[in-house]
C-alpha cells in the first residue's frame, strides 16, 4: 500500500510539473528601494484607474503607513477607499466583506498593503470583481476565467513572497481549513519593495517572516520540479537571508538589511511559485490551523527536521547551498550536514526556539495525518514521508 501511494504521488507530481512548464512566466514590474512605494502609487495613477481600493490591516492604518500611501494616491488625482478588515490567516468572510466594499465604492483597481494576508486577500477580491463575485467558484487550480481587476502590491513584511506568486491562501470561515487559489492571473501587475515601510517591524516578526523566505527558497531548491531559473532565484534568496536576517533582527532601522530581506522574499517567491513547496509548509500550515502558530515561526520550527529527513535524497543540493553561504568541508555529506546546522544556528541567533510550547503529544497523529494529506500528490518533495516518519519528527518539536 505504501509503495502504491508513493507511485501515485510521484505520477501526480510529474504531471503537475509538465503543466507548470506551460504556465506563462510573468514577473510583476518591481520598484525597489527607499520610497519606491510612492513610485508605485504614481504608476497606479498613470494606469487610468480613478478609484482604488486599498486592502490592508488595521494596524497599518493606525501606525500611519496606509495614510502616507493614501496621500500619495490622492495627490496623483485618485479617489481612495480603504478596507482594513484583514487579519492573519484571512477568512472567506473577510474576503467577501472586502469584495462588498469594492463594489460599493466602485473601485477600478486594488492596492494590497501589508504582509501575505492582505496581499492574498486582495488577489481574491480582485478576481471576484471580474469573475461573478463568488469566492467558492475560484478555489483550486486555474479557476480564474477572466483577468482580475488591476492589482498592485506593497509588502510591509519580508517573507511571504506573495507579491510575486500566482497563489493565495484563504481559510474557510467554518472549518478553518486553508483553501488554495492558484492561477497565473492572480499575479499583481506591479509591486514595490520599500524598506522604509518595514523599519518598524518588531524583531520577533522580522525573524519569523525571514525564516518564511528562507523556507520558500530551500523547499524550491530541493523540489523535484526545480529548474535552472528557480535554482538561481532560490540561491539568491538563501544568500540574502543568511547575510542579512541577523542584521535586520538586531537593528530594525538598518535600511540596507531591510532592503536585502525584501529582495530575499521576492526571490524566494519567484522560486516557489514555479516549483511549489514541501513538507515544511504542510506541517506548518497544520500547526497554524490547530494552535494559531505564526506561519514563519512554524516554518522555522519544522525546517531543520525536514531537511534531516530528506538528507539522503537531497545531499548534493544541500551541499550546494552550503557552498553558497561559505561552508567548506571535505565531503559532500559534511557540507550538506553543515547547511542543516547553519539553519539551526541562524534560528538560535535570531531568537527562535527549537520547540513549540503548544504542541501536545496527543495531537501528533492528527497533525501528521492532516499535513500529509495536504502534501500528498501536491508537493514535489525529494523524499516521500509516511505517517510514522512525520509523527517521529513532530515528537522532537515537543517542549
Amino acid at each position: 500500500m505504501a509503495t502504491l501511494r508513493k507511485t501515485i504521488h510521484d505520477a501526480a507530481i510529474a504531471a503537475t510539473a509538465l503543466v507548470t512548464r506551460l504556465v506563462p512566466d510573468r514577473v510583476p514590474a518591481t520598484f525597489v528601494g527607499a520610497d519606491s512605494s510612492r513610485e508605485l502609487c504614481d504608476a497606479v495613477a498613470r494606469s487610468g484607474a480613478k478609484r482604488v481600493l486599498v486592502v490592508t490591516d488595521r494596524t497599518l492604518v493606525e501606525i500611519g503607513v496606509v495614510g502616507r500611501l493614501v496621500e500619495a494616491l490622492e495627490a496623483a488625482g485618485m479617489s481612495v477607499s480603504i478596507f482594513d478588515g484583514i487579519t492573519p490567516d484571512p477568512t472567506f468572510a473577510a474576503v467577501e466583506a472586502g469584495y462588498a466594499k469594492l463594489v460599493s465604492e466602485r473601485a477600478e483597481a486594488v492596492l494590497a498593503v501589508g504582509g501575505g494576508s492582505p496581499i492574498d486577500a486582495a488577489k481574491v477580491i480582485a478576481a471576484m470583481a471580474t469573475n461573478g463575485g463568488r469566492i467558492e467558484k475560484l478555489e483550486g487550480r486555474f479557476r480564474v476565467r477572466r483577468p482580475p481587476l488591476a492589482l498592485y502590491a506593497i509588502p510591509t513584511t519580508a517573507g511571504t513572497g506573495s507579491e510575486v506568486t500566482l497563489a493565495a491562501v484563504i481559510s474557510d470561515s467554518a472549518s478553518h481549513a486553508k483553501k488554495f487559489f492558484i492561477d497565473p492571473k492572480l499575479l499583481p501587475l506591479a509591486v514595490a519593495l520599500d524598506p522604509l515601510l518595514m523599519l518598524g517591524l518588531p524583531p520577533a516578526m522580522t525573524a519569523a517572516t525571514g525564516m518564511d523566505a528562507l523556507t520558500h527558497a530551500v523547499e524550491a531548491f530541493l523540489a523535484k520540479t526545480a529548474t535552472p531559473q528557480t535554482d538561481a532565484h532560490a540561491v539568491a534568496s538563501v544568500r540574502l537571508v543568511f547575510g542579512n536576517l541577523p542584521r535586520a533582527v538586531a537593528d530594525g532601522r538598518d535600511v540596507a538589511a531591510r532592503k536585502a530581506m525584501a529582495l530575499a522574499s521576492w526571490y524566494g517567491g519567484l522560486a516557489f511559485t514555479r516549483t511549489s513547496v514541501g513538507y515544511v509548509h504542510a506541517i506548518a500550515h497544520t500547526l497554524g490551523a490547530r494552535y494559531g502558530t505564526p506561519h514563519g515561526r512554524a516554518n522555522a520550527l519544522v525546517l531543520p527536521h525536514v531537511l534531516e529527513f530528506s538528507l539522503d535524497a537531497s545531499q548534493e543540493r544541500l551541499a550546494r547551498l552550503a557552498t553558497e553561504i561559505g561552508i567548506e568541508a571535505p565531503s559532500e555529506r559534511e557540507r550538506a550536514l553543515g547547511f542543516i546546522e547553519a539553519v539551526r544556528e541562524l534560528e538560535a541567533k535570531i531568537g527562535l526556539a527549537p520547540t513549540l510550547e503548544a504542541l501536545r503529544p496527543a495531537d501528533i497523529p492528527a497533525i501528521a495525518k492532516q499535513a500529509l494529506a495536504e502534501a500528498y500528490a501536491n508537493y514535489p518533495v525529494p523524499r516521500f514521508m509516511e505517517a510514522s516518519d512525520c509523527e517521529a519528527m513532530l515528537r522532537k518539536m515537543c517542549p
